[in-house]
């Protein structure tokens, strides 16, 4: 993605190693800030207070947290206690956010790779390298990702021949979401660069507004036409035909097809099945949980503070500033997910492909992870 003509990743390590720098997306899209992270108790915060969110971006910044713990286990007196080091920390990081699979995945994988080394140094090294690869990984699946859903929306194309194709999408499943490119903006910015005509309703997505401050900042910088929606209008336009497909995004996906997304996204499914426009789901194989059957009474859903509920913040005489919106002393619940049947889902679009939301189908274009 370019930010003001300029190319940027959401996360990257600077030349001479040991610090990570990210987009601290807390300020977006008023400021545009980037955070240096030196340890794993920082990468931790950035993660938990969602200066990074989006469940590529928390595998890859878990990724990069594993590998400046590592840094910190190896300078430790004579390396002492290097494993045990790095174990804490994979499971400092795991608590941050339990809905998004990508974050254990990661972390596992990190783990794993350690685990092999030898030295100190060794280790180190291959934190690093791993880091880079789920990096480079979520780069390249989420690139496949778009060019996957493209031809949906080709096919939608064609059949409106100059009419523009009407995507609606919920939260942030874009490029902020991942290292470059997204999962559910990915066929957009796809269809969009193609020429294909496009317009993208986005839905506001309370409480903490990533849909009207996010994925409508990103649209604006890649050119992308859309118009910011109320939560609530989204089945109003479904009822009036004025949405030829929902694509979103996910946080972790049952090997059998239920998808929690962020809250809200069970209601977009209800409008979209009830008016037969196509709901789909993107997402990187890594939001796959190969544990988890049944999504409804198995996905641990995120209760985050009452403040993001009771409270907005804004841009007023250029400074950002917190309002409260409800009256002092009402208490407030903020689920931050919620999950929608597998029934309700048309299709997953992978980096392999698109495919049904049930076993068979997933199975089959996974067949590594077939029983």
């Amino acid at each position: 993605m370019k930010v003001g003509g300029r190319h940027f990743q959401t996360i990257w390590i600077t030349p001479d190693e040991g610090v990570v720098q990210l987009i601290d997306q807390r300020f977006l899209p008023h400021r545009f800030m980037i955070e240096e992270v030196r340890s794993v108790e920082q990468m931790a915060a950035a993660i938990r207070e969602m200066h990074v969110r989006g469940a590529g971006l928390i595998g890859v910044s878990a990724g990069y947290g594993m590998y400046l713990a590592a840094i910190e286990a190896a300078a430790r007196p004579a390396a002492a206690g290097f494993d045990e080091h790095v174990e804490r920390a994979a499971e400092q990081l795991r608590e941050t956010r339990p809905t998004a699979v990508n974050l254990s995945w990661a972390t596992e994988r990190q783990l794993r790779s350690i685990a092999t080394g030898k030295t100190a140094e060794e280790k180190v090294a291959l934190a690093l390298r791993t880091a880079n690869s789920i990096a480079e990984e979520d780069v390249e699946h989420c690139r496949m990702i778009g060019q996957q859903g493209l031809a949906l929306i080709q096919e939608i194309a064609r059949r409106k021949t100059s009419k523009p194709v009407n995507v609606l999408t919920h939260c942030n499943a874009g490029w902020l979401a991942f290292v470059d490119y997204g999962s559910a903006t990915a066929p957009i910015y796809a269809a969009h660069d193609s020429g294909l005509p496009l317009h993208v309703w986005v839905a506001e997505t309370r409480p903490r507004n990533q849909g009207s401050k996010l994925t409508a900042w990103e649209l604006s910088q890649h050119g992308v036409p859309h118009r910011v929606i109320a939560d609530s209008a989204a089945g109003h336009l479904m009822q009036r035909g004025e949405v030829d497909l929902v694509i979103v995004g996910t946080d972790r996906t049952t090997y059998t097809g239920d998808v929690a997304n962020k809250i809200g996204t069970y209601l977009k499914a209800l409008a979209a099945k009830a008016n037969n426009v196509p709901f789909y789901v993107a997402l990187p194989s890594a939001s796959i949980d190969w544990e988890m059957r049944d999504g409804l009474k198995e996905i641990p859903i995120e209760e985050r503070g009452a403040e993001e509920i009771t409270h907005v913040d804004g841009w007023f005489d250029e400074q950002q500033v917190e309002v409260r919106i409800v009256p002092e002393g009402s208490p407030a619940a903020n689920y931050g997910f919620d999950v929608t049947p597998r029934h309700l889902v048309t299709g997953l679009i992978t980096e392999r492909g698109v495919c049904e939301a049930n076993e068979k189908s997933i199975r089959a274009l996974f067949p590594e992870h077939a029983t």
